[in-house]
């Protein structure tokens, strides 16, 4: 007897359902009901409710880490039974994308390349009851287990020219300054600016003799560290951490809860007078 193939890549699930009631685990049993010998890796089910752009980030900074042809099924999802679109994309690096279609997928979809989508309507690859406000349960989840069984993404539903995009919000240069937002606050009170790397680098080689600081709306200056440890201990620093993008932390505390600002708040990289 010819030895069974094995699959060698998960799938992958990101939620915004939190850890306290069954949605996410109704999921993975959906899931498991329809590929039971799927492995499943829970990204994260704490994205905060309804943050489509704190989803989108985090599927982001996510997606690469994963073996090819990973599915990602992703729900962050506040119009839900509306007449947004459920979708599944395929991307050239062979990963595979469920969710809805709210710029929820792009920003990942973007880095991994996108290939070709579809719109989630076939009856066969979807539960037989489809609710109004659980289509994790309902159409999500089958269609990620139907897809790790095999199914082409074409078979899923008719195909779309383009899904819905998403900026992670936008970086300006001054003569004097370079303004970004928070888009994100991470568990030990972070809070992650949609400023990158190479902006800042771009903004600092037009100033190769002055010194930067940072400041958050009206609040005091932050210096620039190259790691959490450089600081004193309780001190506000800014540095880039692991997504490269430039964030303000509090050594050994909570930036949010110091500065109590929330995902919107303005950053600016300035130049020391």
């Amino acid at each position: 007897m010819a030895a069974r193939r094995t699959r060698s890549f998960p799938i992958a699930m990101l939620t915004d359902f939190g850890y306290r009631d069954h949605y996410a685990g109704v999921m993975r049993g959906v899931i498991a009901s329809i590929a039971p010998a799927a492995p499943v890796i829970d990204i994260t089910h704490g994205i905060p409710a309804q943050s489509v752009s704190a989803g989108a980030l985090i599927l982001r900074e996510s997606w690469r880490y994963f073996p090819p042809k990973t599915i990602f099924v992703t729900v962050v999802d506040p119009g839900v039974g509306t007449a947004r679109r459920p979708i599944a994309v395929e991307s050239s690096s062979g990963a595979r994308f469920v969710g809805p279609d709210n710029g929820l997928l792009w920003p990942a979809v973007e880095q991994a390349g996108y290939r070709r989508a579809v719109e989630l309507r076939s009856p066969r690859y979807r539960l037989k009851d489809v609710s109004s406000t659980f289509h994790g349960r309902d159409i999500f989840a089958p269609a990620a287990a139907h897809l790790w069984l095999g199914a082409r993404l074409t078979a899923l539903g008719p195909s779309l020219k383009q899904i819905e995009k998403l900026a992670l919000g936008e970086v300006q240069q001054s003569s004097e300054a370079l303004c970004g937002s928070i888009i994100y606050v991470d568990g030990f009170g972070n809070l992650v600016s949609n400023i990158d790397r190479p902006s800042f680098e771009r903004f600092k080689a037009c100033f190769p003799s002055q010194n930067l600081f940072v400041t958050i709306e009206t609040g005091p200056p932050i210096e620039l560290r190259e790691t959490y440890g450089d600081a004193p201990e309780g001190t506000l620093l800014a540095l880039f951490g692991s997504f490269q993008m430039l964030e303000i932390a509090v050594r050994g505390g909570s930036a949010a809860e110091r500065l109590a600002v929330r995902p919107g708040a303005q950053v600016m990289v300035r130049i020391k007078r």
